[in-house]
């Protein structure tokens, strides 16, 4: 009997343990971490799928770059065009809401109050933003204009703070918030420095005047007891490859910028770039942590950049949690250019992916693939000058940049094992980016007097080296990793290849690595979960070590962020949107993947 009664008190425990995943990270600092336990490494071989959600929808516009939510026994998500709601232990459909599409990364829920029902906050086309009231699944009302305020489109989930809505947008070049009952402005931060605010003095000359502007694209994180917001700020506008019509560092663009959740003030800024010349904007969403060194608590923030280097900082204040040295690049010589001299790096820990190039470096596996690459080198003549390579005019050479636009790191981020102190990521696609800058004609639509060409002999009209017939890159592999960093030393711990092109498994190479987009979580049990590569699997790893413990091919690839919750009957769901390659996530065309419209959830028998 005493057995029997402790064994119905640990259900009771492990039934009411971590039922919900109300952010797209988790947390609202992204630490996308679970304290579930029921899935182990000695398990995890075991999972099975518990049911699957099909939307329905053409293929086409089943597209998400987000997660599932799920909040008081109800699984909530949006697919490119509608959003839904199901019942997480069935996958049964309870609600469904028709619109004309909607914004890639995800939506938000807050929680309401005694007089409101709780809402689903996401934006949607038409430059609009959306509450839906998240019981009925119908238009919030109260709320802006029927449920929708227009203006107003977030690219991303916002940030929920009290009964704030903050939104990052890509179209008018601010941070803002909104009553979260009537879809008011709060207030705005100008992404682009205004006149007579601290920065707007990196606009040089006449290029603050210009289009070109600022854009925040990707998941913006919270630190609800500071009261502050972290966003990841890219530049818009105008060309991506060369400068000479925006002279300047130009504040805040290529920017981690933390704000204040109350005002919109300004806290702090670190610039990762200095006049970006690459299209390295900052893409991922800042994720916050605590570590202990010396006996005290560091409050800690990391972004994954583009270029392949992960900075660590104090929250509170921007400092570098292990150093931060601006150090010479390459400089340009294109006429009208002016090239920042030197470039942010940190100390610690070393670049997670390689950001110089030589001709040693190209492929060497199948004979066929490296005779391609090896003659795509010498007929372009191809040159490095060692990190941000800047794009040359001379027609006889042609630049090779790493990593190339895609970037090292992207929009997926990292993830953070408060247990091990460990922060996770991956690098998406290494390969390098090829092409050289030529005189624009009047109406060049770049708007600058340059404009970028690429290289021929197969890869026309693209910018990276590769042969894009087989999606295979012409560098060595791995072409894509999996890393851990010590969040409290700076080093990294492990790094493993990450995905399989099953063409070259085939042929005795099974560890090259894979194209991929998309986020990790992680749980207490130790066990990493991820989709993202282009090879249609799910995967499940050891946190502790990289090493790959359980794959399951899926129905179609997920360049989403999966979910994990205890379901109300005792058992640890996992789930993770299946949707491939169309949409936002394949507008660069290097995934090659088909798409597809499920939604899979797997548990132990």
């Amino acid at each position: 009997m005493f057995l029997a009664v402790l064994a119905t008190l640990s259900f009771a425990v492990s039934a009411r343990a971590q039922s919900d995943w109300p952010y797209a990270g988790h947390d609202p600092g992204a630490q996308r971490f679970s304290p579930l336990k029921q899935i182990n490494a000695k398990n995890v071989t075991k999972l099975r799928r518990a049911w699957t959600f099909h939307t329905g929808d053409a293929k086409d516009d089943a597209n998400s770059e987000g997660a599932p939510l799920v909040i008081d026994g109800v699984l909530y998500f949006d697919a490119g065009k509608n959003v839904y709601a199901l019942d997480p232990v069935t996958g049964l459909q309870i609600w469904k809401f028709e619109t004309k599409g909607t914004r890639p990364r995800g939506m938000s829920y807050w929680p309401g109050d005694a007089n409101t029902s709780p809402r689903l906050i996401l934006g949607v086309s038409g430059g609009q933003m959306l509450a839906l009231d998240a019981k009925a699944g119908k238009p919030a009302d109260g709320f802006g204009d029927g449920g929708f305020v227009s203006g107003a489109s977030p690219a991303a989930a916002p940030v929920i703070y009290h009964d704030l809505v903050i939104t990052g947008e890509n179209r008018v070049q601010s941070v803002r918030a909104w009553d979260a009952h009537t879809g008011k402005l709060v207030w705005t931060f100008y992404t682009k420095a205004q006149p007579g605010e601290s920065g707007h003095e990196t606009w040089l000359g006449k290029s603050w005047d210009a289009k070109f502007g600022t854009d925040v694209w990707s998941f913006m994180t919270l630190d609800a007891e500071r009261g502050l917001v972290f966003v990841p700020i890219a530049p818009s506008g105008g060309t991506e490859y060369y400068g000479g019509e925006r002279l300047g560092n130009s504040l805040y663009n290529d920017s981690l910028v933390a704000l204040d959740a109350v005002t919109g003030k300004l806290v702090w800024y670190q610039q990762l770039v200095h006049h970006d010349l690459w299209d390295y904007d900052v893409p991922a969403p800042p994720t916050l942590f605590d570590v202990k060194r010396n006996g005290k608590t560091i409050p800690g923030v990391a972004e994954f950049s583009k270029q392949g280097t992960l900075f660590l900082f104090d929250r509170t204040n921007g400092a570098p949690l292990f150093g931060l040295e601006e150090r010479p690049v390459a400089q340009s010589d294109v006429p009208g250019e002016v090239t920042s001299p030197t470039q942010p790096f940190p100390l610690k820990p070393p670049p997670l992916a390689p950001m110089s190039v030589s001709k040693s470096d190209i492929y060497n596996l199948t004979p066929e693939h490296a005779a391609f690459c090896k003659d795509l080198w010498e007929k372009n003549n191809f040159y490095n000058n060692g990190p941000f390579t800047p794009f040359g005019a001379d027609p006889n050479k042609m630049a090779i940049v790493s990593p190339g636009r895609e970037g090292a790191g992207n929009w997926s981020g990292v993830a953070f094992d408060p247990k091990l102190d460990y922060i996770f990521g991956t690098t998406d696609f290494n390969t390098a980016q090829v092409g050289r800058l030529v005189k624009g004609e009047k109406e060049n639509p770049t708007g600058g007097p340059y404009e970028k060409i690429y290289p021929g002999g197969g890869i026309r009209y693209n910018t990276r080296y590769w042969d894009p017939k087989s999606g295979w890159p012409c560098l060595n592999p791995p072409w894509a990793e999996l890393f851990a960093v010590n969040a409290k030393t700076g080093d990294i711990v492990w790094r493993v290849p990450f995905g399989t092109v099953d063409a070259l498994a085939e042929k005795g190479f099974p560890h090259t690595g894979a194209p991929n987009t998309g986020s990790m979580i992680v749980t207490a049990s130790g066990l990493l979960f991820i989709g993202a590569t282009n090879d249609g699997r799910f995967r499940a790893f050891d946190a502790r070590t990289g090493k790959e413990l359980w794959t399951e091919k899926i129905d179609a690839s997920a360049h989403t962020i999966p979910v994990t919750y205890m379901g109300k009957d005792g058992k640890q769901y996992v789930v993770i949107e299946a949707f491939g390659g169309p949409g936002i996530v394949a507008v660069s065309g290097y995934f090659n993947d088909a798409p597809g419209d499920s939604v899979i959830a797997f548990a132990l028998p």
